[in-house]
């Protein structure tokens, strides 16, 4: 799943060959779910685009939008395997961009053409359709304001002044649950996904299991000095993989199952547990408990002793990599819903600034290893 790094990287395309052009025509796919989930249609956001010029491009997480000179804008979520693409220049594939290669690309949803010299077209492409495309009819200074985007959490870049070591330890202080489900919940701060938190506790030396109302303030002023470095570099290197630094545990966690190849190259072993319905990766040598976690806390609520590096992981528990982020691809607004589903029956709505819109719940897909790599 693309992550606050990578949702940089396309917002960098769109500001770099995008913005101050007009669009000259609009194709479009129906889908009932990439558009009907988010409340709009096809036809809608055609007609809404035609014409229109694009002023600037933004995001919040792993939200992103282009700001119109006129509402509404579109706003969205790239989902599991969203993507935006660009005729003229590569945004992210593992490999340059070759002369004659398919266009429009497969999957695409919407497809604009600019009036620039080049004829210069952007496609959005989603193969899943986890994805969403919507439209926000709310002045460009209240898009953050307005749903989707008020119901998730600051980013932890843009919003950096919001993101104290203060305002961090409150949060964490309230809250009785792992703190890598803390760190994945879109509700609490923007755009972390499953390998960016893992890097964050990595960093951290903490324990993804460990409760985020144990820490001590020392180990809160880490953790967010973690936060903010990794999803710093992650989105300066525009997500390239090729610029992180080397002993990054996101860099080797992938060779799950390889045998021999589960080490940082410093000879630290990488195992693998399920948090919270997550796969996570963590090194037991680093990542030591210091509080109380899951299986620490008896019927009645109290600690038992803590045991080191100790997993609280079981057999039955263990689950493959395959429903790794099947979760936190939920946007805070769409999980909000799930609670309430059960008691009625969803329907959708179109969003505006003046009331806000019934959500659906996303079921989610296994994400796989990101092959989006090339330079900016």
């Amino acid at each position: 799943m693309p992550e606050i790094g990578e949702v940089a990287r396309l917002v960098h395309y769109l500001k770099k060959h995008v913005a101050g052009k007009v669009i000259s025509s609009v194709k479009t796919q129906d889908d009932t779910i990439v558009y009907g989930k988010a409340g709009t249609s096809a036809a809608a956001f055609e007609q809404a685009m035609k014409g229109k010029k694009i002023l600037d491009a933004g995001q919040q997480g792993k939200y992103f939008w282009m700001t119109m000179a006129s509402p509404p804008h579109p706003v969205m979520h790239l989902g599991m395997t969203g993507w935006i693409d660009l005729s003229t220049v590569p945004t992210g594939s593992y490999k340059p961009k070759k002369e004659g290669e398919q266009w429009p690309p497969r999957f695409w949803k919407f497809i604009l053409q600019l009036d620039d010299k080049e004829k210069t077209e952007v496609a959005f492409t989603d193969a899943r359709r986890l994805g969403r495309i919507r439209l926000v009819d709310a002045p460009a200074d209240k898009l953050r304001q307005t749903t989707p985007l008020k119901e998730n959490g600051p980013d932890p870049v843009v919003d950096k002044e919001i993101v104290t070591v203060g305002w961090f330890s409150e949060k964490l202080k309230k809250k009785k649950v792992p703190i890598k489900a803390f760190l994945l919940n879109q509700a609490n701060i923007s755009g972390v996904g499953n390998w960016v938190a893992d890097e964050v506790l990595y960093q951290a030396k903490t324990h993804p299991e460990q409760y985020c109302n144990t820490f001590s303030n020392s180990q809160i002023k880490t953790l967010h000095d973690s936060l903010i470095s990794v999803c710093s570099i992650a989105c300066e290197t525009l997500a390239d993989q090729d610029k992180f630094p080397k002993g990054w545990l996101m860099l080797h966690r992938w060779s799950k199952g390889k045998k021999g190849q589960n080490v940082l190259p410093n000879g630290e072993k990488i195992t693998f547990l399920t948090v919270g319905g997550r796969t996570s990766a963590i090194v037991p040598s680093v990542q030591k408990k210091t509080g109380p976690v899951a299986a620490d806390v008896s019927a009645n609520g109290e600690a038992k002793a803590v045991n080191g590096t100790g997993s609280s992981e079981s057999k039955k528990r263990r689950k493959t990599e395959d429903v790794e982020d099947s979760e936190d691809s939920e946007d805070a607004d769409e999980v909000e819903n799930s609670k309430a589903k059960s008691k009625r029956p969803s329907k959708v709505s179109k969003t505006n600034t003046k009331s806000t819109p019934k959500k659906e719940t996303i079921v989610t897909e296994s994400p796989r290893r990101s092959s989006r790599r090339s330079k900016a």
